[in-house]
């Protein structure tokens, strides 16, 4: 079976999803059930996981038993904040050492800060967490997050939660062609043909989450991802054909054809 493989834990789904813009949790559980997701990201900022006693508790909805829990450090924008974030979700969760790290330059873009992205990934690989990171989409800075020891480098296809798809397709294929750990696409992703370009490309998985939880009906477009995805990932396995400019093919064969010509010349 073609599964995704993370820090050596084996998964069935290539499709991340997060928990956050649902209007309650019981659309949260619905939609994640109908993603087929087993990884999931968490705000550790944004969500109450047990440090906030007497409020609802997200963990209830969606166990640890069930799913691999993926802290991550959303609304960061220093690195004593992210590495302070992770560092309170590990000792929440009792040790757990997979996180997504994201350091934001903007608060309006929340595009990344890599110089502070590298700076705290160095640090939380130092101290044996298991970084799964966002990243821009520049090849040479995946490649230093993978120097690091990062297990998966994360680059936008477009800005967090704008929907608008793969938007540099061709430099996400440079940090596919390069990379030794997984290659999972983070944020822009709108509807379920992008998570099939991205899956079509070569990434590894697609993590998503303002494009379920925005949609009209989230539980079917949660849906839909998970064959976007699926469909993606099965093409990229089948190869496709090759591109042909200006060259007509026909769908069946010619070799062999009576044609009007041939029966002329036989009456």
């Amino acid at each position: 079976m073609d599964n995704l493989i993370i820090a050596g834990k084996t998964y069935s789904s290539r499709l991340l999803v997060g928990t956050g813009k649902y209007k309650d949790f019981d659309e949260t559980r619905a939609s994640i059930d109908a993603s087929g997701a087993q990884i999931i990201t968490i705000a550790i900022r944004r969500t109450n996981i047990g440090q906030n006693p007497g409020e609802p508790n997200l963990l209830d909805i969606l166990p640890p038993s069930q799913y691999t829990l993926l802290p991550n450090t959303a609304g960061c924008f220093t690195v004593d904040d992210a590495v302070r974030t992770l560092r309170l979700a590990r000792e929440l969760l009792d040790g757990h050492s997979l996180v997504k790290l994201e350091v934001l330059g903007d608060p309006k873009t929340l595009f990344p800060n890599m110089v502070e992205t590298l700076k705290a990934a160095e640090i939380l690989v130092k101290e044996n967490f298991q970084v799964m990171v966002y990243t821009s989409d520049d090849p040479i800075l995946a490649r230093q997050l993978e120097e690091i020891g990062c297990v998966a480098v994360m680059p936008l296809a477009s800005l967090i939660g704008s929907g608008m798809g793969i938007l540099n397709p061709w430099n996400l294929q440079i940090i596919i062609d390069n990379a030794k750990v997984p290659v999972i696409v983070d944020a822009g992703v709108g509807t379920a043909s992008d998570a099939a370009i991205a899956m079509e490309i070569g990434c590894d998985g697609v993590l998503m989450n303002t494009a379920i939880a925005a949609a009209q009906r989230p539980i079917l477009m949660a849906s839909a991802m998970k064959k976007g995805v699926e469909a993606g990932r099965e093409a990229y396995l089948a190869g496709r054909m090759a591109k042909k400019l200006y060259s007509a093919s026909p769908s069946s064969p010619v070799t062999g054809v009576i044609s009007s010509s041939s029966k002329d010349q036989s009456a």
